[in-house]
């Protein structure tokens, strides 16, 4: 087999916070920064602005609006994602076996957080582990933690039919007890929250991580920010909340109403986790309800609320490497990067349209 040529990229290559180089060379699927020896006239040559690959953090690989979906939709969905430049994914809870994406080296990299935990009939029906007693929860999280990629995902609140609105899921010793038994499986805990309430048993619980963060108020936000908590705003998602009030008017009032206010603040609330220093990650809650491969769109919306275009592309890109453990750029590592024509530092609809997209080194062709 005839070997893979090599790869040059050439302009502006981001490596990290405050680390960039004119040039990198890819060579069997490694990135170095010295010009290897006996290059020969068949290098292939991308000249633009090159970041490292893309990160969706809040993502549903092989969940569809009804629940698990086959693998041939599950793949369909990751390449999305992978064309959109996203070449590294933390999968937020999904009912599907997707360990098979671990063996395609043509598809995103994925950390698993096995199944959403939830209670029954306090989540969308077909995602989550509903479990039949909120005692439940320490084992749920010890069996999800085995079976996902260091993390496990927890619907912290959901609407509570008989009370009209949303409301908790779990006692506050449950969570404390449920949070300490990832973290004696060495897993990080997420946690789904829209709401107010729910927030101060699970920052008392100590979860790792928050999913959407619409109900915090200021005091929470600054706790959150103390405590280095990142909080992915999931913009997309709350953009639907006013379509989810209107379907909600008849029935639940109070519920509507509460997330008719959590639409109207988003912008600003997006804006305060920024201003207080809160750790801000990028994802688009794609599979449900959301086509994947809208990470552009996200990374739109935060700027629309104010944060600014560099630090969402940092948010987008090496800062959620940083945190997912998977790291900055260096030489000999796994040259996953996206090429672009213009810095999307500067005008972050650049995000729209790759160039290139580098997954281990290889050039992707777009759906293939």
């Amino acid at each position: 087999m005839a070997q893979a040529p090599v790869i040059h990229v050439h302009g502006t290559v981001v490596l990290g916070d405050g680390r960039e180089v004119g040039d990198v060379w890819v060579e069997d699927g490694r990135l170095s920064l010295t010009r290897p020896s006996g290059l020969t006239a068949d290098m292939l040559r991308i000249d633009g602005v090159a970041l490292p690959g893309l990160v969706d953090v809040h993502c549903h690989v092989g969940l569809g609006a009804d629940g698990a979906v086959p693998p041939e939709v599950a793949e369909a969905q990751a390449i999305a994602d992978r064309d959109s430049g996203v070449l590294l994914v933390r999968d937020a809870g999904s009912p599907a076996d997707t360990r098979w994406v671990d063996d395609r080296p043509d598809l995103p990299r994925l950390l698993r957080a096995g199944r959403h935990l939830a209670r029954p009939k306090r989540y969308i029906r077909g995602y989550g582990d509903e479990l039949s007693s909120p005692a439940d929860l320490p084992d749920a999280v010890a069996r999800e933690a085995a079976r996902g990629d260091g993390w496990v995902k927890l619907v912290g609140d959901w609407i509570d039919r008989e009370a009209g609105d949303l409301a908790p899921l779990w006692p506050g010793d449950v969570l404390a007890a449920a949070v300490a038994r990832a973290h004696d499986e060495a897993a990080r805990v997420t946690v789904h929250t829209f709401s107010t309430e729910a927030v101060d048993d699970l920052l008392a619980a100590g979860v790792d991580c928050i999913e959407h963060g619409t109900g915090l108020t200021a005091d929470q936000v600054r706790v959150v920010a103390e405590r280095g908590i990142p909080v992915t705003p999931t913009l997309l998602q709350v953009g639907q909340f006013e379509a989810i009030a209107a379907q909600a008017d008849a029935r639940y009032p109070r519920f509507a109403a509460r997330m008719r206010f959590l639409h109207a603040r988003r912008y600003a609330q997006v804006a305060a986790f920024h201003e207080a220093g809160v750790r801000i990650l990028v994802g688009t809650d794609a599979g449900g309800t959301i086509a994947h491969g809208r990470i552009a769109d996200e990374c739109a919306e935060l700027v629309a609320a104010g944060v600014p275009a560099p630090a969402v592309v940092a948010a987008a890109s090496w800062d959620a490497r940083s945190y997912l453990g998977h790291g900055e750029l260096v030489e000999g590592a796994s040259a996953d990067l996206v090429v672009y024509d213009a810095d999307p530092r500067s005008d972050i609809d650049v995000l729209r349209s790759p160039r290139a997209v580098l997954l281990r080194g290889v050039l992707r062709e777009p759906g293939r």
